[in-house]
This record gives C-alpha cells, structure tokens and sequence, in this order.
C-alpha cells in the first residue's frame, strides 16, 4: 500500500530515504516503515484525526527509530535478546531519534512524536514515563502500529507472530503498553 505523498516532495524524499537507511538498520523488509506509515494513517483516520495531523503523524512513523540508526549499535541485529545494560542503553534512541528529527528540519511536533512513541499507557514507558492522555494520540497511535508491525514481522531474535495472535497481544496490554481507545480503533474493521 502506498502513502500519500507529503506537501513538500523534498521532506517525503528526506523521510524516504532515512526510512529505507533505518528498516535496513534494523534488519526489517524494505519499506517496513512504509508500512507502519499506511497502519498509522489507518487507525488516524479511523479517530477521525485531522489531514496535517496524520501528515505529522506520517512524517514520524517514518523516522521513528532513527535514533536507533544514529547510535549504530551492533546489539540491535544480535540474534539473541539483550542484555539489561544493552536494553538501558536502547532506551535512550528515541531522544537521540528527536534531535535527528530536529537536524532533518522537521517540525516540533514530528520530534516529540518521535520522543515518545516508546511511552505505556500506564506510565511504564521512556523516556519521559509520560501516562495516559500525557502521551499525544500520535505518539499514541504510533506505538499501536509500531508494535503490531515488529510482532508480525520476523525478527533476529525471533520468529514473526501470526497476525491473530499478534491482535491477541494488542487486547491483551490495552490499558497497560496501549491506549484502550487506539486499539479499538486499529482493531475495528476498515472500510
């Protein structure tokens, strides 16, 4: 599924291509972050959120983990799960992940949708172990897709979930990891 493209076609080539350069990183398919994009734009418009908002919200599913890709650690590819220092130093790509956004000249509210599409409903989450409507419905939404597309998807460490048990998972950690209200709406039927 392809996404929309942005308003400015300079942004969209920026965002692409740090996208490809961060899937790859990562060790995802190619154009995973698309993906995620198309998910994001999904559950957004289901929540009746407004066009330059999901163009925001479009611009930081792209680039999400881009602090990941900054920091360069040999750890996120291992093919075994991380060690708890290796899992604190993770912790900090999603402010490293803001300040790229900031240095590709994307707005405010890009970067702090990037901060914080680590943060849990419940408060649980980093880096700022923001709660509830703390956490803006982009970042939100983005940590619905996000994990939903990592689940689905096989991983160094792990084999892809099917896409059932993947939903199981979302049910089960709404009102902990998740907004209750995000994963009605990634879960109701699209039309």
């Amino acid at each position: 599924m392809q996404i929309a493209p942005a308003e400015n076609p300079k942004v969209d080539d920026k965002l692409l291509k740090a996208s490809s350069e961060m899937d790859a990183f990562e060790g995802y398919p190619e154009t995973h972050a698309q993906r995620m994009a198309s998910l994001a734009e999904s559950i957004a418009v289901s929540m009746n959120v407004e066009p330059h908002d999901r163009e925001l919200l479009k611009q930081a599913v792209l680039i999400h983990d881009i602090g990941e890709v900054q920091m360069g650690r040999e750890y996120i590819s291992a093919v075994r799960q991380l060690t708890d220092d290796e899992r604190i130093d993770l912790h900090r790509h999603p402010v490293i992940g803001e300040q790229a956004a900031a240095k590709l000249e994307l707005s405010r509210a890009v970067q702090l949708i990037v901060r914080w599409h680590h943060e849990w409903w419940c408060g649980a989450g980093y880096p700022d172990a923001l709660s509830g409507d703390e956490i803006p419905l982009a970042a939100r939404i983005l940590r619905v897709a996000d994990t939903y597309a990592a689940l689905v998807t096989p991983r160094p460490h792990r084999p892809a979930m099917s896409q059932d048990e993947a939903r199981k998972y979302m049910v089960e950690w709404s009102g902990i990891e998740f907004d209750p209200a995000v994963v009605k709406a990634f879960l109701s039927p699209r039309a």
